[in-house]
């Protein structure tokens, strides 16, 4: 793990004592989640298990669930912190990593995915279908166990996404609210999307059926999408068609949602046609 990522952990430390000191309402909610845990992965765990708990699977059982998946799996321990980072860096609401770590809901239900997801390649997969469950339950938001998903991922606001089982989402993707990566309808198989790396999905945008999103594309919001995407292209429509080329490599990062006015102007000749 790098030192850039290792050093969130401190910097969440010094976040949630500053926090603390500005509301003693909040003293002892910083001190059992952060300032009073051992590690980024003790706090994760158990910030997660207190939101997802039921009376089937209570906070304890939930937190040594996590912590037993975060200790056997190197790589996880470090996703969590990438994805973390991302919405830093993406979100200008977040100021820091206190807030998205434990308020933001996209954060949340995409670090508990990654656990219902390792469970559901331990063959697990009722234990993995029923953290689901609680997941959508909990923050609105429905990830498949067996969806692939990549890392620095930022679901933004994240109410109403839809992400089906052989859905696969690349490295650095933005995705906003009401966004679904679903099928097409009764057919099984792999029926879901492949969306690139650096891609960015808009606010309402559906991506319908086993279509390829090419790495650095952006997706208008509202979009309805049924065929494959070129890298690097914009879509924008109901059924969604291209309307040029995006200005940035990768659009993800940038989160510029608008339509350059060059591309707006073959929007209209488009769908004049």
């Amino acid at each position: 793990m790098t030192e850039k990522y290792e050093s969130i952990w401190k910097s969440l430390q010094e976040e949630a004592s500053a926090a603390a000191d500005g509301e003693r309402l909040l003293v002892a909610y910083l001190q059992e989640t952060i300032l009073g845990q051992k590690s980024f992965e003790a706090a994760l765990s158990y910030t997660l298990a207190s939101k997802l708990k039921d009376d089937i699977l209570p906070s304890i059982t939930l937190r040594d669930l996590f912590l037993e998946i975060l200790d056997s799996e190197e790589r996880l321990r470090e996703v969590v912190r990438i994805d973390l980072q991302a919405v830093v860096d993406r979100d200008p609401s977040a100021n820091g990593y206190l807030s998205p770590f434990l308020f933001f809901k996209g954060y949340s239900a995409l670090s508990a995915f990654r656990f219902a997801n390792h469970l559901w390649y331990e063959e697990r997969r009722s234990l993995a279908l029923y953290l689901q469950s609680l997941i959508a339950e909990t923050f609105g938001v429905d990830i498949h166990p067996a969806a692939t998903i990549g890392q620095g991922i930022l679901i933004d606001h994240a109410t109403g996404v839809v992400i089906g089982e052989t859905a696969v989402v690349g490295d650095n993707v933005s995705l906003l609210h009401n966004v679904t990566l679903g099928g097409t309808g009764k057919e099984r198989g792999d029926r879901h999307p492949k969306v690139g790396n650096g891609v960015l999905i808009a606010a309402g945008a559906k991506v319908l059926g086993n279509i390829r999103i090419g790495d650095g594309a952006k997706i208008g919001a509202g979009s309805v999408v049924l065929h494959p995407v070129k890298p690097h292209c914009t879509v924008v429509g109901v059924p969604a068609r291209s309307v040029g080329s995006c200005s940035e490599a990768a659009p993800a990062l940038g989160m510029n949602q608008q339509i350059d006015s060059d591309q707006a102007g073959a929007e209209q000749i488009d769908y004049q046609v």
